[in-house]
């Protein structure tokens, strides 16, 4: 998508915003906890089609990159998180056909979405399988013609917390056939197919959510997506980097908006004398380390979404580095909201207590935070020992050729020791403890989303959101951050380990935390001048 065409869209969305979903619009459709389908349908038809950025040019879509839709869905996000969300499940349930259907189904399919602005849902999740979609219980059985061929499938089963559920026009539908689990393509209306009722939620209340029964579905052979039983795990697992990712913006965009309204409220507020925005306790705990991880979040999203673009295949766990930083980065800041606007942040019309309502699904939804750590660990794990070290051993390289200014060597000194901690897992034994292998994906998750907030200061193709002073001083704040997490889960997994560690010991302490934490308060005090100016 070109760059004007980018513009418009978020111009529109800028204007949806003004002319149909000001503040009180947004708390009169949560207090309700009605799905708006009137308005969604205004933004699906023809004078809007906002749904086209998820759609390729060739079937009728405007073909948006993954950064461009990725910035389009925090701005959605930030306006109101239920009617991203009900976006994001058109995405979701298009992708099966997207990356698996066969021509002929993505010609009809894809092409009918973008024409017709179809709602469409994302048949996973069942009562008894939420994340484990191995334990799926929903079975699509073969009906054959008179010469023993499929001519179609009956299918059978529950699934639970589909998003757009109850409204949509089109379902993708993951069902266990003879070979395997498999994607199914199942119109609106068709015989058996029943929508339950919306869920009363915690939060994005207005978006639908619903149950589904299907009972003797019939659906024929055509409609199996790709033509291949069996292939259903394997095109979710292919879009899993790709829509985890999206997620991810919807975690920068609730830590953004209230990030945001903390800010203004600082600076109006008044408490013994001054306004909040220059007590050095307010700012130093709301406003600079919530700021500095978001803007972490933020460029390890911009990096992922860059591979993407340039056709990179298997980044399935950057995804879940994404998805599981930028929810739980998002989610605090949402918490914090409150806490920092005090009694009024406990009111609804301050929208921050919203906001957090909103945030918590993030770090559900597309696999809790729980999932994405497992992710993380065995997989990073699997591919350190692979490389025998190379893996992080160049990440290493990198970042000790960017400026001290960076923060980029004190990340590179930690990366080496994550590497040495990685290489004697075997003998520290701690793929036996599921609780030593999260310790283990929390700092690798935080070392590679700072070597990408190194790497963006030190870049000078940028964008300049921020002046160059305070993304030096975020990237170097959140490599301290990042390194203080390697020194104390380190500690964790030596203590519960078993085996030889003084090596690794004498490798934590060759990281001089008094040297890595000089000049940390001269750095939030830069960052909270910008915040507050």
């Amino acid at each position: 998508m070109d760059n004007e065409m980018f513009s418009i869209v978020l111009d529109t969305l800028k204007r949806i915003e003004r002319e149909k979903l000001p503040v009180e619009k947004r708390l009169e459709m949560d207090r309700n906890g009605d799905f708006p389908e009137e308005l969604i349908r205004f933004m699906l038809g023809p004078d809007i089609g906002l749904h086209l950025i998820f759609i390729p040019a060739e079937y009728g879509g405007l073909g948006a990159s993954a950064l461009q839709i990725a910035r389009i869905s925090e701005e959605m996000a930030k306006i109101d998180m239920a009617i991203a969300t009900s976006f994001l499940a058109i995405c979701l349930g298009m992708d099966p056909i997207r990356v698996g259907g066969t021509e002929e189904q993505k010609e009809q399919y894809i092409r009918q979405i973008a024409d017709e602005g179809l709602i469409v849902s994302y048949g996973v999740t069942e009562p008894e399988a939420g994340s484990n979609v191995q334990a799926l219980k929903t079975k699509a059985e073969r009906v054959l013609d008179e010469k023993g061929r499929i001519k179609g499938y009956r299918i059978n089963g529950q699934k639970q917390f589909i998003t757009n559920g109850g409204v949509a026009d089109l379902y993708t539908i993951l069902a266990d056939t003879p070979d395997g689990p498999s994607f199914f393509i199942v119109e609106k209306r068709t015989k058996g197919l029943q929508p339950g009722k919306h869920e009363d939620k915690h939060g994005i209340r207005a978006s639908d959510t619903a149950p589904i029964t299907l009972e003797d579905v019939y659906v024929p052979a055509e409609n199996l997506v790709g033509g291949i039983e069996g292939m259903g795990l394997k095109q979710a697992n292919s879009v899993f980097g790709y829509t985890r990712l999206m997620v991810a913006t919807f975690g920068l965009a609730v830590g953004m908006s209230s990030l945001e309204k903390v800010i203004s409220y600082a600076k109006e507020r008044v408490q013994f004398g001054t306004t909040l925005a220059e007590k050095q306790g307010y700012t130093h705990k709301f406003l600079v380390p919530n700021a500095v991880r978001i803007e972490a979040a933020r460029a390890y999203i911009e990096e992922v979404a860059a591979r993407i673009d340039s056709r990179e295949e298997g980044l399935q766990v950057e995804g879940s580095i994404a998805k599981y930083f930028a929810t739980e980065v998002g989610d605090a800041m949402a918490n914090d909201g409150i806490q920092a606007l005090g009694g009024y942040g406990y009111i609804r019309e301050y929208e921050v207590e919203k906001i957090k309502r909103d945030s918590k699904i993030n770090t559900i939804f597309e696999g809790t935070s729980e999932i994405q750590q497992n992710i993380i660990s065995i997989f990073r794990l699997r591919e350190t020992l692979r490389t025998k070290g190379g893996y992080y051993g160049g990440m290493s390289e990198v970042l000790s050729g960017l400026s001290e200014e960076t923060g980029g060597h004190m990340v590179a000194r930690a990366i080496g020791v994550l590497n040495e901690v990685l290489l004697l897992a075997r003998r520290l034994k701690v793929n036996r403890s599921q609780y030593l292998m999260f310790l283990l994906a929390d700092i690798m998750t935080w070392l590679e989303v700072a070597k990408a907030t190194c790497l963006k200061a030190g870049s000078e193709d940028r964008e300049k959101r921020t002046s160059n002073q305070f993304m030096f001083a975020a990237a170097r704040l959140f490599a301290r951050e990042a390194v203080e997490k390697l020194y104390t889960n380190t500690l964790k997994v030596i203590r519960a380990g078993q085996g030889e560690t003084t090596s690794l010991t004498d490798k934590l302490n060759s990281l001089d935390l008094n040297k890595v934490f000089e000049g940390a308060l001269e750095d939030m005090d830069l960052a909270s001048s910008e915040l507050v100016k």
